[in-house]
């Protein structure tokens, strides 16, 4: 079967978050069970850099709308991420100072809507045959940033009276949909009756995200407990009904580890590499990480970490709120993160209060974040809502205990550990109540 992948960021070349861990390690697991994938990605400078092989299929002639002066379509190979791919040249939509969605102040792009409406048009151009020499029986787009993709297939089989390829949306987390303004709706050259209740507007405005649930023959998400509870209002972000509605084409595949890149025994990031029959070697880490640190070298001192953007939705002043508590008994704690200009000031201060058992690294460092878990006794993940969460499983792989919240995708990955479960089936901790004190009983 062959698959296009679609999607904004991959590992290692581009990473934000979450998503581009899954975006890198999916292609290759399909290759493996027979699929003939390709991935579509913005060309990003960093993606233009992995691209190898590079030949330019054709040029992009989107909607006057969206249209990119100069846009072309090129095809090669990502030796980083193993893997075929088609990559967008738009150098006024993506070779920009800033991020891939927003500037060096985090103001998201004026246009984003057209940058990634490129990207779903394109994806829908390929569906067509925009390549002579391959065409994807199935379209599988990620998140809002892909999520026209579906929408342009369905305005393509209406226009042509024909079925197009298949399409699968996948939902790495619902609280990101792409809204924007319903008068750039018109840019995008969908058909004017796309913007109803039942297609992409959503209380007045445009809805990216809503366009991928809505128009796309299947969805997936990233945990089944999270598949459940995007259903009910509390976690459904205003689409709860419309997930409701599509209930028997939604299923919840819990993400998994890409063991070439996370496992102790081979990693080479690590000061020694380990598994669970050697597992006397992780002290070696732990020492090599309170060094690095400036953590008191302390075995018997259990070290807490963080690996996180620093959002609300993490429950991380929850960490704050405990770590006086933690310290007092005897804990040492590191994070590693970005995000909330508060979050990251109140970890400092915490930092700067105990110089020798709480440390704090702002910022994105893939290395160190290999260091970080492999170092550490427990990782914590108190999320407010999470869809399925990868540093619990990074954290399971390495022998380092997850502290969790019980919701979505850690509900689905951590058994607690209680007296009854600690010779069988116990993994870490679990806690129900979204409090510090919670978050210390566990």
């Amino acid at each position: 079967m062959r698959v296009l992948q679609v999607c904004a960021e991959i590992f290692p070349l581009l990473k934000t978050g979450g998503l581009a861990d899954v975006a890198g390690a999916l292609p290759p697991a399909l290759r493996a069970q027979g699929a003939d994938v390709r991935v579509l990605l913005p060309g990003f400078a960093s993606i233009l850099d992995g691209l190898a092989e590079a030949v330019e299929v054709g040029t992009l002639a989107p909607p006057a709308g969206m249209s990119a002066s100069g846009a072309r379509l090129l095809y090669g190979h990502l030796p980083a991420c193993n893997v075929d791919a088609y990559v967008i040249d738009a150098p006024a939509y993506y070779h920009r100072a800033g991020g891939p969605y927003a500037d060096a102040d985090h103001h998201p792009y004026a246009d984003n809507h057209l940058r990634f409406a490129l990207l779903g048009w394109t994806a829908a151009a390929l569906a067509q045959g925009h390549d002579p020499y391959w065409a994807p029986a199935v379209v599988h787009a990620h998140d809002w940033h892909a999520a026209l993709a579906p929408a342009y297939l369905r305005a393509a089989a209406e226009a042509r009276h024909q079925r197009m390829p298949g399409s699968i949306y996948t939902v790495h987390n619902l609280a990101y949909q792409g809204l924007f303004d319903a008068r750039q709706f018109g840019d995008l050259r969908l058909p004017a009756h796309f913007f109803a209740m039942h297609g992409v507007e959503f209380h007045g405005r445009l809805n990216f995200m809503k366009a991928g649930l809505y128009y796309a023959d299947r969805i997936s998400t990233v945990s089944p407990t999270y598949a459940r509870e995007i259903q009910g209002p509390e976690q459904g972000c205003g689409l709860d009904g419309l997930l409701r509605d599509r209930a028997h084409e939604l299923s919840g595949i819990l993400n998994g580890v890409d063991e070439s890149v996370w496992n102790p025994a081979t990693d080479t990031l690590l000061e020694s590499h380990y598994d669970a029959a050697r597992l006397e070697l992780k002290a070696e880490c732990k020492a090599a990480l309170q060094r690095e640190l400036g953590l008191e070298a302390a075995a018997g001192r259990p070290i807490f970490c963080v690996v996180s953007r620093l959002t609300e939705q993490k429950g991380l002043h929850l960490v704050l709120q405990a770590l006086p508590a933690l310290v007092a008994q005897g804990a040492q704690f590191a994070l590693l993160g970005s995000g909330d200009a508060g979050l990251e000031t109140s970890f400092r201060a915490a930092a700067a209060a105990s110089p020798g058992a709480v440390a704090v690294k702002l910022g994105y460092d893939e290395s160190f974040a290999h260091r970080l878990i492999a170092g550490s006794d427990v990782i914590m993940v108190p999320s407010r809502f999470e869809p399925c969460g990868l540093t619990q499983l990074y954290g399971l792989q390495y022998g380092t205990l997850p502290l969790v919240r019980r919701v979505g995708g850690l509900a689905d990955t951590v058994a607690d550990t209680r007296l009854e479960t600690l010779d069988t089936d116990a993994t870490g901790f679990v806690f129900d109540e979204f409090s510090a004190a919670g978050l210390l009983q566990a």
